[in-house]
């Protein structure tokens, strides 16, 4: 560990010290890039899991080239790091299932309820996630969507507990949340936000579950209460004109952590690459000419329990939400989208505002989101800041890429130059945006409303 943040510490100063900054300061290097990464998803922050003291580390060490770039504490921050409290609960024991009164076999949790679930139930194929009927349980048989679409379209129908059949692909989910439960977590002094529960049950149980659809469905999981405390970190750049508004650049810092197999979930890709492009972009507007508007660099914690970090961020930023023109959002920029152009990122949610096309025409290698059907605009941290009114978006690479939420997204399945040329995209355009007195604006429709 100790020779791992060594080795850190000493690419830091290699990067704040090298004679070629000062002559280039607009140019990303790779090897500036890979240094980032290297720190950042090494076995030494085993996975930077959310709410922990890895999280912490990677936003000290955030924070530090923050400092070392000269980005300055936020206004009204005394340091470059923003704490909070989260609420979180965790699975004491197996859970229970009953239909009908006849305990079934132990169901596996993906994720879990704090309180008991009892009710009616149907059954729904996932033709048309607008048809799902309004009961308490739903058994999910297949069809079209993916379990997580359908509890995503059942929560919105007031389902509590969706009940899938239990196969590879639910077993892939399940490892990939570091097989176990995952349970509402919340910002101290908040409600807990509320979502469908999801739990499979094994071929032939499943089928004989259906069978008795409409009986009476009953569902508990033990649970213990649990503290724990996010970090976001957070650089300023104050601009000339105090009136002409900020930029928000930011990105989500935790991973997934270690699963209990000992497994470290090394988030190269998810979302050390973005956090790693704000770096990198930080440095190179702070060793520019001082722009007209303030720029804000934030690298959130807790993404992956629920977007914790920019929520309260979102509740506590250090200048007005209304001065803000808009957030650019980074996550996944490690692989080239094969269904996109050469050297081209996507943008969530780009025909819901004229930032994307604002990017585009000072020569951002962006463009629109070709996966509609999985709603990423509402799956990142720009939604907590768009819900609040800022035109937020985020810019991705590859964002199905096969190695997400799996023990592969490592530094070694990263694409380096294609990470290094769609940073090097988004500084001219971020400077000029910066400069510039133009303010993105949502279309008709476009803005979300916060649920």
């Amino acid at each position: 560990m100790t020779k791992h943040l060594f080795l850190a510490g000493a690419m830091a100063f290699g990067l704040m010290a090298s004679p070629a900054l000062a002559q280039d300061n607009w140019t990303v290097r790779p090897e500036w890039v890979r240094a980032h990464e290297s720190f950042l998803a090494s076995d030494a922050l085993q996975g930077r899991g959310s709410a922990t003291r890895d999280e912490a580390i990677a936003a000290a060490y955030v924070a530090s080239q923050f400092e070392g770039y000269g980005l300055k504490p936020a206004p009204g921050m005394p340091g470059y790091l923003q704490a909070a409290k989260i609420i979180r609960y965790a699975a004491s024991g197996p859970a229970t299932l009953s239909i009908g009164g006849k305990a079934t076999a132990t169901p596996t949790v993906l994720l879990g309820a704090i309180d008991p679930i009892s009710g009616t139930s149907a059954v729904f194929d996932g033709a048309d996630p607008s048809k799902i009927p309004h009961v308490d349980v739903l058994f999910f048989t297949g069809g079209k969507g993916s379990p997580m679409q359908i509890v995503r379209a059942a929560n919105a129908a007031g389902v509590k507990l969706v009940i899938a059949r239990e196969d590879d692909a639910t077993r892939g989910m399940f490892k990939g949340i570091g097989g176990k439960p995952r349970l509402p977590a919340g910002l101290e002094g908040a409600a807990l936000p509320g979502f469908a529960a999801l739990a499979t049950l094994p071929s032939a149980d499943f089928d004989q579950a259906v069978a008795q659809a409409g009986a009476q469905v009953s569902f508990a999981l033990p649970v213990a209460k649990e503290e724990a405390v996010t970090t976001n970190a957070i650089g300023w750049l104050p601009g000339s004109d105090p009136k002409a508004g900020v930029i928000l650049v930011t990105a989500h810092l935790d991973h997934l952590g270690k699963r209990p197999d000992g497994t470290i979930m090394h988030g190269a890709n998810d979302d050390a690459s973005g956090t790693t492009a704000v770096l990198e972009l930080a440095r190179a507007m702070a060793a520019a000419k001082k722009a007209k508007r303030g720029l804000l660099f934030v690298a959130y914690g807790s993404e992956e329990i629920g977007g914790y970090g920019s929520s309260y961020f979102g509740d506590h930023p250090p200048v007005p939400l209304d001065q803000i023109v808009a957030n650019i959002e980074i996550e996944m920029i490690g692989a080239q989208d094969p269904k996109l152009p050469a050297g081209t990122m996507m943008m969530t949610g780009f025909e819901r505002s004229t930032l994307g096309e604002t990017l585009k025409a000072h020569g951002a290698l962006v463009t629109a989101d070709p996966y509609p059907e999985q709603r990423f605009f509402e799956r990142s941290d720009n939604y907590s800041l768009a819900v609040r009114g800022v035109v937020a978006h985020t810019i991705s690479g590859w964002a199905v890429t096969p190695n997400y939420h799996t023990a592969q997204d490592t530094l070694e399945n990263l694409d380096i130059a294609f990470m290094t040329r769609a940073i090097q995209s988004l500084v001219a355009p971020l400077k000029s945006l910066a400069n510039s007195t133009a303010k993105p604006e949502w279309k008709p429709g476009g803005r979300p409303e916060k649920k």
